[in-house]
């Protein structure tokens, strides 16, 4: 194995480490009776083999004294016997209760870690701006959130702590048997060395089969979650077998990734049991010998094969543990990398919060490069009086939807000055500045909740009467109350138990009851057969009135309700008048656009 992967594997450990370190503290006095339990295991183990050691030179000296005397064991032994006998019951008791207790407080302090950690990994994913998570993918992220951080609260538990008692347990083993005889203490650590050896070279290897199988696992969830995502399409286009193949193969690099991450680990443990049966019978033979040299008693030697035995148990389980606590780095690292993504978008300081505003919006100066780098706005700068509804039109890849994303601080330009009512959007907190705007996009997002939920997700504080007044001017209070049981009728996820229009009408009350003063309308009527059209089209009325509203649209039959046109093209507004003025002008891009799409109605 390469010093490149031994390197790599410790890296990969310390971020873990760093990355978990935080959140035990908060725990710290749970661990530490954890851990206090768990040095009372250590001690009930080094004490358990005494009892036999005595009991064991009590019954041969009673046998001694019996062959030489030709009598028979005496009441004294058995009253020794019983004596031993009830003290190793209650160590073994002890030991029992010491590791239960550290069992149960290490699994609180690993459940309760991995719950912070999953929150805080969760919030960081959701501050981070739609440039990662238009590159990233939904399933891998997932799997990061759910399976990574599982993994690692397992781990935690079945590994981690019974390695820390196993090491603990390894070195007060090895101070004892110094003592009780040097030479047999060497098999020990000799021993011991040979397995940090071996261990040395194969846990890279193992971190590196782990972190290849939680990649293709991830990589995994990703096509599964992308192909049910898309499952009308594939069923339509029968793709099932494409889809299939292609999860087969990601299955299947995943199963070899998993299997040589297995075998590189029974392979360290199978080493170490060699190791083991070596030294056991080096110690049995050299013991044997010194007992009948009269160097030890039979009960030293038992004593010392018993602790033998408790030495090389650790050396067995970190073996083993060693596979899973690289497999736990793997999943840790994944973790870390989530964490260590950027967060572009953040609040100022000191913060500044919005006030209610008009709408008055004010693009300064802007300009801004798109995720390939090429030029998308040059020095654009528009005005737009509080109350006014624009049209915001242009070729697809334009940046329309971009530049309407600016007034959410979903992304930021890279120069320039975005101004809500005087406010610089880069100068307020998020909250305050989202929470003056209200957007409708053309596919309608509903959650996995009742509609009066879906609803109230516009402003959470929101009366039941509220909720209803809103769905009503939005046109959707009818075809509520038909549904089952109202406005308590659960949805399904993404609301597909609902047609689009509907969906649609729920997400402009949700608008509603937000009851914002500026209004983005990203291509809200789109879609939709001209029955849906229309109702949603007077309920879009309603929501916009009296509010700044930035529309962007290819239907034509919203721009009779609009005041201003705007085309965008080649990151400057190119034509910029009344709807009336605009459509008049056989030349312009607008009118040759609004031609072409009237033609395509008509055919």
């Amino acid at each position: 194995m390469s010093r490149n992967s031994r390197t790599l594997s410790r890296q990969a450990l310390r971020r873990t480490l760093r990355m978990i370190v935080p959140h035990l503290r908060r725990h710290r006095l749970l661990a530490l009776g954890g851990l206090l339990a768990l040095a009372g295991d250590v001690v009930f183990r080094v004490l358990e083999p005494w009892p036999v050691k005595y009991a064991v030179d009590a019954v041969t000296a009673a046998l001694g004294a019996r062959v030489a005397a030709g009598t028979g064991m005496g009441e004294d032994v058995g009253i020794t016997l019983v004596t031993w006998a009830l003290i190793l019951a209650a160590l073994v008791a002890g030991r029992a209760l010491c590791n239960y207790a550290s069992t149960v407080a290490f699994a609180l302090v690993g459940s309760r870690v991995a719950t912070e950690l999953r929150s805080r990994v969760f919030d960081h994913v959701q501050s981070l701006s739609l440039r990662y998570h238009s590159r990233a993918s939904v399933g891998d992220t997932s799997q990061r959130l759910v399976g990574d951080i599982g993994r690692l609260q397992e781990v935690a538990v079945t590994a981690g702590l019974p390695l820390v008692g196993n090491v603990l347990t390894l070195l007060v083993l090895l101070g004892v048997v110094i003592v009780l005889d040097p030479v047999l203490a060497g098999v020990v650590v000799a021993t011991a060395a040979a397995y940090l050896v071996l261990s040395r070279f194969s846990t890279p290897r193992i971190t590196d089969a782990s972190r290849a199988t939680r990649k293709g696992e991830g990589q995994l969830v990703s096509s599964a979650a992308e192909a049910l995502g898309a499952i009308r399409v594939v069923q339509a286009y029968g793709l099932e077998q494409t889809v299939a193949a292609d999860f087969a193969g990601g299955n299947e690099r995943a199963l070899r990734a998993g299997v040589r991450a297995r075998r590189l680990a029974a392979g360290l443990e199978r080493s170490t049991d060699l190791l083991v049966g070596a030294a056991t019978a080096v110690v049995l033979g050299v013991g044997g010998w010194q007992v009948l040299r009269g160097a030890m008693t039979p009960g030293d030697m038992v004593l010392f094969l018993m602790y033998l035995k408790l030495a090389m148990k650790p050396l067995r389980d970190m073996a083993k543990y060693t596979g899973r606590i690289a497999r736990a780095t793997a999943s840790g690292e994944r973790i870390a990398d989530l964490l260590e993504e950027p967060v572009e978008i953040g609040d100022p300081t000191p913060t500044l919060a919005m006030g209610r505003v008009d709408g008055d919006i004010a693009f300064d100066s802007v300009s801004a490069r798109d995720g390939h780098g090429r030029e998308l706005f040059r020095d654009l700068s528009l005005h737009i009086p509080a109350g006014q509804r624009v049209g915001l039109l242009g070729p697809s890849g334009a940046g329309k939807s971009t530049l309407a994303g600016y007034l959410l601080r979903l992304a930021d330009p890279d120069s320039g000055h975005v101004l809500i009512d005087g406010y610089d959007t880069r100068r307020v907190t998020r909250a305050s500045l989202r929470s003056q705007v209200s957007i409708l996009l053309q596919e309608s997002v509903l959650f996995a909740g009742t509609v009066r939920e879906n609803i109230r997700f516009g402003r959470l504080d929101a009366a039941d009467h509220e909720v209803e007044e809103a769905a009503r001017r939005a046109g959707a209070d009818e075809f509520i109350r038909s549904l089952p049981a109202g406005y308590d009728t659960v949805l399904g996820q993404r609301g597909d138990t609902l047609s689009g229009g509907q969906r649609q009408r729920i997400a402009i009350a949700r608008a509603l009851v937000r009851d914002a003063p500026v209004v983005i309308l990203d291509e809200a009527t789109t879609g939709l057969d001209p029955q849906a059209r229309a109702l949603v089209g007077a309920s879009v009325d309603e929501l916009t009135r009296g509010r700044t509203t930035l529309a962007i649209t290819h239907d034509l039959g919203m721009l009779a309700g609009l005041d201003r046109l705007l085309w965008l093209e080649n990151g400057r507004i190119v034509e910029d008048g009344t709807p009336r003025r605009l459509l008049s002008q056989r030349e312009g891009r607008i009118a040759q656009w609004a031609a072409t799409q009237l033609k395509q109605v008509r055919t």
